[in-house]
């Protein structure tokens, strides 16, 4: 019973890390999800000097990646669970306050102007967003008009419950569901793929109308 409740502890670390084991759990995503930060963003035509914002910056990796995309840009990093900013802060404390701004900041609330950012990523972590609705609106307010969101998820089959059953409140979406609320929210859904292993990036832009066409690539 120890062991179980302690295994089950450690995966609710995914969704609001903290302490020793919550660090441990940033240090694994930075490494593990790697691969996946790369593939999706591959999929965005990164201009050198874009500003964009992370939400859910987890443990700070995606910021250093989004730096070498838009090398003479702002990145900035926002993230609810205090564990992750500072792991991010550490991890990026020689560009911290340059072109590299990290804040604690729930996706439903972010504290930013209105079109503030040419795009903003969301790399595993729109599964613990509350009121997903909301968030992307806010995704919205502060993308400038025709800015680019990205969503990576390496889970997004809902009909696989092998992650939702170990974490509390995690949602998994599938292409269709995420494009639903991002149509409602006023975006326009350009790419949705999956990797030969699954997992989904998905590219929207802001549209000044909701969007009605999503384009389905192949494996990549």
């Amino acid at each position: 019973m120890k062991k179980n409740g302690f295994i089950s502890s450690l995966w609710q670390q995914t969704r609001r890390p903290s302490g020793f084991w919550g660090r441990c759990m940033l240090l694994g995503m930075n490494v593990g999800h790697a691969a996946l930060a790369r593939w999706a963003c591959r999929a965005v035509g990164w201009q050198p000097g874009w500003r964009v914002l992370d939400v859910g910056c987890g443990g700070g990796a995606n910021l250093a990646r989004l730096l070498r995309c838009c090398p003479s840009g702002q990145v900035y990093g926002v993230d609810f669970a205090p564990e992750s900013v500072a792991f991010s802060r550490r991890k990026m404390r020689a560009r911290l306050g340059k072109d590299c701004f990290v804040e604690q900041a729930a996706a439903a609330s972010l504290p930013f102007a209105a079109d503030t950012f040419d795009a903003v990523t969301a790399f595993e972590t729109v599964y613990f967003w509350d009121a997903p609705q909301r968030c992307f609106e806010e995704v919205r307010r502060v993308l400038k008009l025709g800015g680019i969101f990205l969503i990576s998820c390496e889970a997004a089959d809902p009909s696989d419950d092998t992650w939702t059953r170990r974490v509390a409140g995690m949602h998994v979406y599938g292409p269709v569901e995420l494009t639903s609320l991002l149509t409602e929210a006023g975006f326009a859904v350009e790419r949705a793929d999956r990797d030969r292993r699954g997992a989904l990036r998905l590219v929207a832009r802001k549209a000044q109308q909701p969007g009605k066409e999503v384009s389905h690539g192949s494996h990549q």
